[in-house]
């Protein structure tokens, strides 16, 4: 299967250009590829974050049992002694 590629126009301050090339080279790979390498890892850690915050929210409309029952009455629900 063949994978296509966009190109895409960026502006990126000419300085930086030249280290990245000099990065990119020192990892045996081009710069256009050691930006898509990033911008993958930005990508997968947002879906990812996106999900769990889709099961957090899941997990929370469902609520937890914590155990409290409403007190018989008023003295019951002020009783000092049974948490000493």
């Amino acid at each position: 299967m063949e994978v296509k590629g966009a190109n895409v126009t960026i502006r990126i301050d000419a300085d930086l250009v030249k280290d990245a090339k000099v990065l990119a080279a020192r990892r045996h790979t081009s710069l256009s590829r050691l930006i898509a390498a990033h911008l993958r890892t930005l990508v997968r850690q947002d879906q990812a974050y996106a999900a769990a915050k889709q099961r957090a929210l899941a997990r929370l409309s469902q609520g937890y049992d914590l155990g409290w029952r409403k007190p018989a009455n008023r003295s019951e629900a002020h009783d000092r002694e049974s948490l000493r």
